[in-house]
């Protein structure tokens, strides 16, 4: 894992990468070994480099791998088709640029230290940790602890993902209180996420804690970490978008419609069978038409095709892209307290997105108030014969909880955490899934393969080899 670029080369080249859409970033070894290149870079710059970054692996191929695996999304046509029918090797995956955003989160705290700066330094937490905690949910164990010193360790140990998550949380807790100091330096400029609204960071990093207590089962854990997490939709860490062609367009935009319209679609996917079900059903409380016509345009590519809505939804070249959110938050509190027997207070949780939803706010954008019904539940609604009951479950508690994991699976499109749902909710207790059938085979997939350079250079990496369809220890 050898990482000896010019940070001012990565700043410059995700740039590029980000508007190009391009996900081979960092293979080239001119570009990994450049003699003339400038080997520093002030932090402010530095961090804007590495929000860019972080904004790009948030919006991904990986994301949208992980959104057909968890049957959101569909392939239709060349490399994608293929990700939906689960196949990849080693050389469909690349860890440029997870690992070099990495370290430039990391170099972000080592440069806020020398000047004292403690509120920088709690952001350059935040963003690691989003970075590390998607290449451990993703691919398992993975390196950390030796990962951001390529001189001492140049060929870094795996390590295992409980431990990794032990670390994550760790590296929160410090982000946290870094970013309760009472004094820091402004970066404003550099910083379109939250314009160096420390409160806002630091529930974002409360949010994630709770997210990854999630993964684990440490549902009162999560509940702690979720009460201080983000408390408003205000407070969703969201990408900006503009609609200039080659400078700022949402990534999903670029994919969807300008260089590979038709490659994916919601044909065969189950979002819209289960967007379905909730529209016109016996839950009278609710009809997400508004939601499923902001995520899906009917005919974009092809005659009756159910194309991602790149004309006027979620998909529009200046669509914010979430990181985290309010509703995340929310509904983490919601099955938190569900699993542990707090019906009246997951319901609480689960109604406050509700709300939300019932004035249309969607990841920064406001869907239609035609077919926009959520109407604040009751717990009878939960009953045997209870309106949001469609599939008769049993008991309240896995009634609630099919509720809960439904509008996550439906608001986490496009995000990878609703690939971690499908692998987490199969050994969650009690378990309560959603019919998402596989799009091929028998076998579910359950990890991203380690990239063949990792492999190549790395003599610590597993072995056996995991295949896409071995487990991870969290989930």
């Amino acid at each position: 894992m050898k990482k000896s670029i010019s940070y001012k080369v990565i700043i410059a080249l995700l740039a590029v990468n980000l508007l190009s859409g391009c996900q081979r970033l960092f293979e080239e070894p001119a570009i990994q070994s450049n003699p003339n290149a400038v080997t520093d870079v002030d932090v402010a710059t530095l961090l804007a480099g590495t929000l860019l970054g972080v904004s790009f692996l948030h919006e991904d191929t990986d994301v949208r791998i992980a959104s057909m695996w968890a049957g959101e999304l569909n392939g239709l046509s060349r490399a994608h088709q293929g990700f939906a029918q689960y196949i990849v090797s080693s050389q469909s995956f690349t860890w440029s640029p997870l690992y070099p955003v990495a370290g430039q989160a990391r170099l972000i705290q080592t440069k806020a230290d020398a000047v004292g700066d403690k509120w920088t330094k709690g952001v350059g937490q935040v963003l690691e940790a989003l970075v590390i905690a998607k290449a451990t949910d993703l691919y398992g164990d993975v390196p950390y602890s030796q990962a951001f010193d390529d001189v001492a360790f140049p060929t870094p140990v795996f390590d295992k993902q409980t431990d990794v998550y032990t670390a994550l949380h760790t590296t929160l807790d410090n982000a946290i209180q870094n970013l309760s100091a009472s004094s820091g330096l402004a970066f404003t400029s550099q910083d379109f996420i939250y314009k160096s609204d420390v409160a806002k960071w630091r529930a974002a990093a409360n949010t994630l804690k709770a997210r990854l207590y999630l993964h684990t089962g440490e549902y009162a854990k999560a509940v702690a970490s979720a009460s201080s997490g983000i408390s408003s939709p205000a407070g969703d860490a969201l990408i900006p978008h503009g609609t200039s062609l080659g400078v700022d367009l949402n990534q999903n935009y670029d994919f969807f419609r300008v260089n590979r319209a038709g490659d994916t679609g919601f044909d065969g996917a189950y979002l819209p069978v289960l967007l379905r079900s909730r529209i016109g059903s016996a839950n009278t409380k609710t009809d997400e038409t508004a939601l499923y016509n902001h995520y899906i345009k009917v005919g974009i590519t092809a005659t009756g095709a159910l194309d991602p809505n790149t004309t006027d939804g979620a998909f529009t070249a200046n669509a914010p892209h979430p990181i985290l959110t309010y509703y995340e938050n929310q509904l983490i509190l919601a099955e938190a307290q569900a699993r542990l027997g707090a019906s009246d207070k997951a319901l609480a949780a689960l109604n406050t997105v509700r709300v939300a939803l019932s004035a249309g706010y969607v990841n920064g954008k406001t869907i239609s108030a035609t077919g926009r019904k959520y109407d604040a539940y009751t717990l009878d609604d939960f009953g045997p014969t209870g309106l949001a009951n469609p599939t008769k479950l049993a008991t309240l508690q896995t009634a609630l909880l099919y509720e809960i994991i439904s509008q996550r699976f439906l608001l986490f499109l496009m995000q990878y955490e609703a690939f971690n749902d499908y692998r987490r909710l199969a050994k969650a207790v009690p378990v309560v899934q959603l019919p998402i059938p596989l799009y091929t085979g028998s076998q579910r997939p359950q990890r991203f393969i380690y990239p063949q350079v990792e492999i190549n250079t790395n003599p610590n990496v597993p072995k056996p080899l995991p295949d896409q369809f071995t487990k991870v220890t969290v989930f």
